[in-house]
């Protein structure tokens, strides 16, 4: 690191200055202008291919520029920018690793040093449900928090873990992907190259696959004819209706996820015994009416002491609640390295 990037980032965020939040997707990048107490004052979002593939930074720099615009033309000061993207990150060098399927332009670049040349200010990247986590941390379900583990399915299974008032990153940027742990050893090959993970029961892909599975050869399927007799067309969101109004395959497939998200708050629960647990993301918000069934399955698994003094809550999210995030990274970052005491 420069002397000069040292002495940019050896300072606390003040209460009046502001971060810009940037939640980099493989539809959407979001960025917003957030405040120190967690305030989103501005935000914007545009597709993160809008400009063809292959051009993801093109559309994060000039995103970036317009929100930064917004924000000096309100007189507020940006002290740093927090980045948040799909894969694993080498936090210390700011540079994305090479696993970024929804991403795939951004693999291996070094995008905080690119950033800060291109705006001057301190920028920190990290996988975006590490960020999310340090965002529920310290503005959201788990402020005031020792502890907080953050499970979150979307398309696919992201997580973010945040231990003693810190972030579990790991050696290579995989601290924390437990939506790729194993739930069912006997289970099918999973996208990752493991098998039986999480993801494959709890995601939304995987629960639109598990249904698929499940109707072929089935043609007169309530679900299937929800879907206009087009298994392609069945998504997660689909799924979940079809099982609240009494499909079986679907109920089956359901009822698989919760019990696959059990087993995961049993691991968590008994591994890492956290103050709170937050599962969120764009599956969360069919799951809110089964917060029974799924503790009722943790407890399966779970020591029923660590359980019943874990906060388990579900929050579903939103572009607003991963652009906080996004600047939480970079509070956190630039409040540890001050050397004031």
């Amino acid at each position: 690191m420069r002397a000069r990037e040292r002495h940019v980032r050896a300072r606390r965020v003040t209460e009046r200055e502001v971060l810009l939040g940037v939640d980099v997707g493989g539809t959407t990048t979001s960025v917003g202008v957030v405040t120190r107490a967690g305030e989103v004052l501005v935000a914007q979002r545009v597709p993160t291919h809008r400009d063809g593939t292959g051009r993801a930074l093109e559309t994060i720099v000039e995103l970036i520029a317009a929100v930064r615009r917004e924000a000096e033309g309100r007189s507020r000061a940006i002290a740093a920018i927090g980045v948040g993207v799909p894969g694993p990150v080498d936090t210390r060098r700011g540079r994305i690793g090479e696993d970024v399927p929804h991403v795939p332009e951004l693999a291996g670049r070094a995008l905080a040093a690119e950033l800060t040349a291109r705006f001057g200010l301190p920028v920190f990247v990290d996988n975006d449900v590490n960020a999310q986590a340090l965002g529920e941390w310290m503005f959201g379900a788990g402020r005031g928090a020792c502890s907080l583990v953050v499970l979150a399915p979307g398309t696919g299974f992201g997580a973010g873990i945040v231990l003693e008032g810190r972030p579990v990153r790991g050696a290579a940027g995989f601290g924390g992907e437990l939506g790729h742990t194993p739930v069912k050893f006997d289970g099918p090959p999973c996208w990752c190259g493991g098998r039986g993970c999480l993801a494959l029961y709890a995601s939304g892909r995987g629960i639109a696959e598990a249904a698929r599975a499940r109707l072929a050869g089935l043609a007169g399927a309530p679900l299937l004819a929800a879907a206009g007799g087009d298994p392609l067309a069945i998504t997660a969101p689909l799924v979940f209706r079809a099982a609240r109004e009494g499909d079986p395959a679907a109920s089956a497939v359901v009822d698989e996820a919760c019990r696959a998200l059990g087993a995961m708050l049993g691991t968590v629960v008994n591994g890492l015994n956290p103050d709170v647990v937050v599962i969120t993301g764009g599956v969360a918000e069919s799951l809110v009416p089964l917060e029974a069934q799924i503790l009722k399955r943790a407890g399966e698994y779970a020591f029923h002491r660590a359980l019943a003094l874990t906060r388990v809550t579900i929050v579903p999210g939103d572009k607003r609640t991963s652009m906080r995030g996004a600047a939480a990274l970079a509070i956190y970052e630039m409040d540890r390295t001050d050397p004031r005491p």
